[in-house]
């Protein structure tokens, strides 16, 4: 998933799926918890992903399974978009990532960040430098 999509949260609290992300997140997909160099944001995950997010944890020992790592199970939502390609989110979610009305939805490869319009708007700022973009580029091999 690629780009970023300006959206508002309607009285509902739904969000409208944008057009070039709905084949990519597919009719159901799951949204939780996020973090972004220590941002909070929230994570969307096509349903395929969540399965094997859901494998690997399974398959962790019990020891390595953290209070942190089930939070993400915990606040968890499957979403089915309606016909206008609206969802909704849960009031718990919107409170950890601080999100009021006005959203960025933004692709990072295979998931989707759910942020709060200016807590975003920080992000970028903080990390759209030319050496932090230069480590990210060098980190993924280019």
């Amino acid at each position: 998933m690629i780009g970023r999509y300006p959206a508002k949260l309607d009285e509902k609290n739904r969000l409208f799926v944008p057009a070039k992300l709905r084949s990519e997140m597919g009719d159901d997909f799951y949204i939780t918890l996020g973090v972004n160099c220590g941002h909070r944001c929230l994570t969307v995950y096509t349903g395929e992903d969540w399965q094997k997010l859901q494998q690997n944890y399974n398959e962790l020992p019990i020891s390595q399974r953290s209070a942190a790592t089930s939070l993400i199970f915990m606040y968890a939502t499957q979403c089915s978009p309606d016909k206008q390609f609206r969802f909704g989110v849960t009031q718990s979610l919107l409170e950890y990532a601080g999100i009021d009305r006005e959203v960025m939805i933004v692709g990072r490869a295979g998931q989707a960040e759910i942020w709060d319009a200016e807590e975003f708007k920080k992000f970028e700022a903080e990390n759209l430098t030319p050496e932090k973009l230069l480590a990210s580029l060098e980190a993924i091999g280019l």
